[in-house]
């Protein structure tokens, strides 16, 4: 696989940087074989961007075994321009124990170690998030890129709090807010919320958040009951809309990749885009969550991470 050492370097040099975790999900359903899919939140954003038609380029680790090829074949064949570390050790993976109404519990086997790396040419935007961000000492590495790269870049983050791999409560929130402080735009669930901060509404996290002078948009995703955003102007919802669900793996990263598409479109993002982008507008904050929300709708309705295509995701919309 290729190296980091040539990352960014080309004049065609992609507009989105996603810097995380890949992971083999292994689902388990009740009285059936076991399915390996493609996973790991940040990898699934950045499969999203792409199959979007953004350009999108996965800093990671893989394995050199058969998840790892797998994982990188998916990636690419939607189009992911994919930089490893060389890293030899095997590819994370995570036992996904579906109950009947598709929710997932996961078990991890993951070591993340990623090594430096100094881009030679800045992305428009950098997303992070997840186990990434909290697993030493490959932690280090992603946020000393993102303080790095967020001068010319505006900045993504998604905690995607997996309890079992956040160690000390008080210093995982403290690792969290670092994330927040650093980014412009800020997506958790309300399953991260409960979890971080048990006992206080979305609202007031987000005011949380936004007082930190990081983020300028913050959203809150609720499964069934939709979603919420906030500014600093005021706050947005959307209903969640009417499917069939299959199961929830991926639908919080595709709702990622479905903000980030939609800001993009907005112009939003880059560092051309970062003041507009905190002057945001009511119905522009509207827009971008009906175009989030629809994506999720079409990745829950479907098996493992298979996030919405561009025509898929206008055709939705055009029948919402």
């Amino acid at each position: 696989m290729p190296d980091t050492a040539d990352l960014l370097d080309s004049p065609d040099s992609p507009g989105f940087l996603v810097i995380g975790e890949c992971v083999a999900d292994i689902v388990r359903l009740p009285g059936a074989a076991d399915q390996v899919h493609p996973g790991g939140s940040p990898a699934n954003v950045a499969y999203g961007l792409a199959r979007l038609g953004r350009s999108s380029t996965l800093l990671t680790q893989l394995g050199p075994d058969d998840e790892g090829r797998l994982i990188a074949d998916h990636l690419t064949s939607a189009g992911v321009v994919l930089r490893t570390d060389g890293s030899t050790a095997p590819t994370p993976t995570a036992a996904v124990a579906l109950d009947d109404g598709g929710h997932a519990a996961y078990t991890f086997d993951i070591t993340w170690t990623l090594s430096p790396v100094v881009p030679k040419r800045s992305p428009d935007h950098v997303h992070t998030g997840s186990i990434a961000t909290v697993m030493e000492p490959g932690a280090a590495t992603v946020l000393a890129a993102v303080e790095s790269l967020r001068t010319s870049a505006t900045v993504s983050y998604d905690p995607n709090v997996r309890a079992a791999l956040m160690g000390d409560h008080d210093g995982a929130v403290r690792r969290v807010e670092h994330c927040v402080a650093l980014s412009d735009v800020v997506k958790a669930s309300d399953e991260d919320l409960d979890w971080l901060y048990p006992g206080q509404s979305p609202e007031s996290v987000a005011a949380r958040w936004l007082g930190t002078g990081g983020p300028a948009l913050v959203l809150v995703t609720r499964g069934a009951d939709g979603a919420l955003a906030f500014t600093p102007g005021g706050r947005a919802t959307v209903d969640a809309p009417a499917t069939e669900v299959v199961d929830t793996v991926g639908a919080g990263d595709a709702f990622m990749s479905g903000t980030l598409h939609a800001l993009a479109a907005h112009e939003l993002l880059g560092a051309t885009g970062r003041e507009r982008l905190r002057a945001i507008a009511p119905a522009t904050v509207t827009d971008v969550l009906r175009h989030a929300a629809a994506s999720a709708a079409l990745t829950v309705a479907r098996a493992g991470a298979n996030p919405p295509d561009e025509p898929e995701l206008r055709a939705a919309l055009a029948h919402a």
